[in-house]
């Protein structure tokens, strides 16, 4: 319980520190936190590759294109 009331008060604090930022300087933000969300993405999904995580979800796909359950875009 501690712990989330010290990160609701980060979040909080940064909620704030938003709130104050300019039109631009917000766009600047925007932009960054755009990639910075993206990039953790990125390392997580392949953290989950390389622990095979997503191993079972593959050959679910793999089985139903088989089966011809698919269609192309």
């Amino acid at each position: 319980m501690r712990r989330e009331v010290v990160v609701m008060t980060k979040v909080q604090s940064l909620e704030r520190e938003i709130k104050k930022l300019d039109k631009a300087s917000l766009a600047v933000f925007r932009d960054w936190f755009r990639k910075y969300d993206s990039e953790v993405w990125d390392q997580q999904i392949e953290r989950d590759v390389h622990a095979g995580k997503l191993e079972k979800l593959a050959q679910e796909a793999i089985a139903a294109h088989k089966a011809g359950k698919t269609k192309y875009l």
